[in-house]
């Protein structure tokens, strides 16, 4: 495949007055390598800088994407403050973590105002763009209902900490119910091309309703296809790229927000937004759904 390496190629979607491109950033791979290792401080800061010079201007981030040695909104800051007008960083509490790294969850007022500060002080922001509620614990979909502490994000909205709500980790049902309670601008969900495709119809519900799905782990595999590898080779890309392109293909509001603290792997990345696949070829890809 012969592309520009142009994040704008994939399009736009407004997250309420904030315009962003379709392919965006994960910040969590950030702070170190798969094998738990930590990351090289400037090329994690260059990453950032060469994201932004590839058109990326929306990044995924939370407070609790931290190691022993980094923190993504850490990186963030110290690699792209002043922050461009056009940046939007979205970030997202509920799920907590103490300095040596051991989880928890907080749904009180007082612990999500908190959390929503910190990201703040640790961005060096007056405001967040925009805070997902996650709910539920590692990836398991949360159970029952979200109110309570997506009502306290609700507040702090109305006292101007933050600019836009989202949700995350959740079912139709919990999208509803936040809709029955303030706007909802993004859903943000594990989802793939062989991950997680129970959500196809929320993909939808998102769409009807003006709300982005922004997907996470989307590269993730689980099991290699050879369907996947047959488009990629044919196209002359990597599987990656076919997964990333098969994402956004699943309609206007679907945003994509892949990682990594490698600079190829993410120029890799963003081509993808490029990346157009015929009917026949995601007919294939939908077969192995």
């Amino acid at each position: 495949m012969t592309t520009s390496i142009d994040a704008t190629a994939a399009g736009t979607w407004r997250l309420g007055d904030r315009t962003v491109n379709r392919m965006g950033f994960g910040a969590m791979r950030l702070m170190q390598h798969a094998d738990g290792t930590p990351s090289d401080r400037d090329q994690a800061m260059t990453v950032l800088r060469r994201a932004l010079e590839l058109g990326v201007n929306h990044i995924d981030t939370a407070a609790f994407y931290f190691s022993p040695v980094r923190s993504a909104n850490e990186l963030i800051n110290s690699a792209l403050a002043p922050y461009p007008e056009d940046l939007v960083i979205t970030t997202k509490v509920g799920p907590g973590r103490d300095p040596a790294g051991d989880w928890h969850h907080v749904s009180t007022m007082k612990a999500l105002r908190g959390q929503v500060e910190e990201n703040i002080r640790q961005l060096g922001l007056d405001h967040l763009d925009v805070v997902n509620l996650r709910i539920g614990q590692a990836l398991d979909r949360g159970e029952g209902s979200l109110a309570e502490p997506f009502t306290a994000l609700a507040e702090l909205q109305r006292e101007g900490l933050i600019r836009h709500l989202g949700i995350s980790n959740v079912t139709a049902d919990h999208l509803k119910e936040a809709l029955g309670i303030a706007s909802v601008v993004c859903v943000q969900n594990q989802y793939g091309l062989t991950v997680r495709r129970e959500d196809d119809a929320l993909v939808d519900l998102c769409a009807e309703h003006g709300v982005a799905f922004v997907p996470f782990f989307a590269i993730a595999s689980g099991t290699e296809q050879a369907v996947v590898s047959e488009v990629a080779t044919a196209r002359g890309v990597s599987e990656a790229q076919v997964r990333l392109a098969w994402t956004l293909h699943k309609g206007p509001n679907v945003l994509a927000i892949p990682g990594t603290g490698n600079p190829a792997h993410l120029e890799e990345n963003v081509a993808a937004a490029g990346l157009r696949l015929s009917e026949e070829e995601l007919s294939r890809l939908d077969t192995i759904g």
